[in-house]
């Protein structure tokens, strides 16, 4: 990950607000809907009312820009083994004790202001071609809060045949998704918990958001893949699990899980690590709920990473890490029983 300097470039306009009296404006992009001050800044910290408009202060200022595995976003049913372009502005417009990127995600808060090197859509994409990545990937951070951005990147990959792909807390508007979704072909949401107390508590949100986000982005033709990062007292209980698990299957059981180990980061290093046992139990009680993709992250080796046909149970994709050792799928389907394994393989 390249972690670049100070810009100060100016601010760039700002999609999805409305204005209000006393030159406030309401803005519409995430589950917030922020009511902002002239002058003031938004939740995320990256947005601004500026006399009446609002303005974005990360528009192509790339804090972190790497070629990574599809694998490592997770993304197990999406192009496997393929490079991804992934790139980040600071931000977030969740405040998470656990984050595991908060040196970029917290930055506004931490340390004030936005860092990062101008880098155009245009670049971008030209980078991406020029690494031979069939995918854009936004994340690291938030990729909401730097919304417009993401989209006139990703509105460009597109007509190159390149895809994009968010990876989310999901915390976004119907309107963010309308606009999105046209040019976003694959995400991996985080499912932080179950728990509407949690959501609150914890990341300052309304889960029912997010759960309404990941049901939009599917029927909006978006691949989609869950993420639960598993920590320690917060949403490691059989109970949470099930509930998680039960609303997937309830979407689609052929959309993948991924449950993950925590390692203690940022404001939570006193939390111990997650026993890979607390993990077994989440990826046992998916499949008992009827999902037919339940993997393990951040244990490799452990032997959750490979996908299976959940026809006839044979291995089909074998993984050490953020690596494809072997792939078996024919045209997107077993080649033992011709089941056909959900996912988007070409």
């Amino acid at each position: 990950m390249i972690k670049t300097s100070e810009n100060r470039a100016g601010h760039h306009p700002a999609l999805l607000y409305v204005r209000l009296p006393d030159a406030k404006v309401r803005c519409s992009l995430c589950g917030h809907r922020c009511v902002i001050a002239e002058g003031k800044l938004g939740v995320c910290g990256v947005r601004r009312n500026v006399g009446g408009e609002l303005k974005t202060l990360v528009y192509g200022k790339v804090c972190s820009i790497h070629v990574d595995p599809i694998e490592k976003k997770p993304l197990f049913h999406f192009l496997p083994g393929s490079a991804s372009l992934s790139v980040a502005t600071v931000g977030c417009n969740f405040q998470c004790d656990f984050c595991q990127n908060h040196e970029i995600s917290q930055y506004p808060r931490d340390f004030g202001g936005a860092m990062g090197e101008p880098v155009t859509p245009e670049e971008l994409v030209e980078v991406a071609e020029r690494q031979s990545c069939p995918s854009i990937s936004y994340t690291y951070t938030e990729p909401t809060v730097f919304f417009e951005y993401a989209l006139e990147t990703a509105r460009l990959a597109t007509r190159k045949g390149i895809r994009n792909v968010f990876v989310t807390n999901g915390y976004m508007t119907p309107e963010a998704i309308e606009l999105l979704s046209p040019y976003l072909h694959a995400a991996n949401v985080d499912f932080k918990s179950s728990e509407k107390k949690t959501y609150a508590r914890i990341m300052g949100a309304n889960r029912d958001v997010m759960m309404e986000s990941i049901r939009l982005l599917k029927e909006a033709g978006v691949w989609i893949e869950i993420t639960t990062l598993v920590i320690p007292g917060m949403n490691d209980s059989p109970s949470e699990f099930r509930a998680i698990a039960e609303y997937i299957h309830g979407l689609d059981p052929g959309i993948p899980w991924h449950v993950s180990r925590f390692h203690p980061q940022y404001r939570m290093m006193g939390c111990p690590v997650t026993p890979l046992e607390t993990l077994n139990m989440a990826m046992e009680i998916g499949r008992e709920v009827g999902l037919k993709y339940v993997y393990s992250g951040n244990v490799p080796g452990e032997g959750g990473e490979s996908t299976y046909c959940p026809g006839c149970g044979k291995l089909l994709i074998e993984r050490w890490g953020f690596s494809v050792r072997k792939n078996r799928l024919r045209d997107g389907a077993c080649p033992d029983c011709n089941t056909v394994i959900d996912g988007i393989w070409q």
